[in-house]
């Protein structure tokens, strides 16, 4: 299981608890990772091809590809990789945010990093350590919150915070409050995780940029954990222990 999300390690603890082998695989990019009970893979496989090698090694039956929904690229060498192994694959994506009023949609953070110059003067980024390039030309101000340092280039007037989920609405209103944000940019997690951000702006009657998902590999997609196991039943072969024992 291609993990690092809640959902996947709900997905490794439901697995664990019926007795099914599991090893879930991070991609090691954040610095103390929460853990999912089971085996653990920490790092890359070097494209498909080593992912396909890995796969057909380990003698794995299925793949679940339960990665962040930003996760673009290790999704596509998963379906490729399992494609070219012969394995079943499937993905745990969560549901999207439904739009709110004052949410602009945008395809992507340089499409953001545009939008923001007509919408307020400072902002509250919550994209990730990833991608903050995209704003270092911007002469706006940025509270810029991830949960480990992010590499250069950043925007040359920024204020860190590293803190890591879930949040309350009491404390991303206080945050908002006390830096005197007007404008706040995120990415379509979904999720409850940092869900408490968006009712803040709306309390606040900021406008948010929201990037848009991106592209899925053609695989099967489910929203829950018990979605995957109905899935293991069926595609898992009868002489491996499934969900049904």
């Amino acid at each position: 299981m291609l993990g690092g999300t809640g959902e996947a390690r709900e997905l490794a603890a439901a697995l664990h608890e019926r007795d099914i082998q599991v090893i879930s695989s991070l991609a090691g990019r954040v610095r103390d990772p929460r853990l999912p009970v089971g085996e653990v893979r920490i790092g890359g496989f070097g494209g498909p091809a080593r992912l396909a090698e890995w796969l057909a090694d380990e003698g794995i039956d299925a793949v679940v590809d339960a990665t962040h929904p930003f996760a673009e690229r290790i999704s596509f060498s998963a379906a490729d990789a399992a494609r070219a192994a012969g394995v079943p694959s499937i993905m745990l994506r969560r549901p999207g945010w439904a739009s709110r009023p004052g949410w602009h949609w945008v395809s992507d953070l340089a499409e953001a990093a545009v939008r923001i110059e007509s919408l307020g003067k400072r902002v509250f980024l919550t994209t990730g350590r990833q991608g903050l390039a995209a704003f270092a030309e911007s002469p706006l101000w940025f509270l810029v919150r991830c949960v480990d340092p992010p590499d250069p280039p950043m925007p040359a007037r920024t204020h860190l915070v590293l803190d890591r989920g879930p949040y309350s609405v009491d404390g991303e209103l206080a945050l908002m409050r006390a830096h005197r944000v007007d404008v706040l940019v995120t990415k379509d997690s979904g999720g409850p995780l940092t869900v408490a951000k968006l009712d803040a702006a709306e309390r606040l009657g900021l406008p948010v940029v929201v990037v848009r998902r991106p592209d899925i590999p053609d695989i099967s997609v489910v929203e829950t954990a018990s979605h995957v196991l109905g899935w293991l039943t069926r595609a898992v072969p009868p002489s491996t222990p499934t969900p049904d024992g």
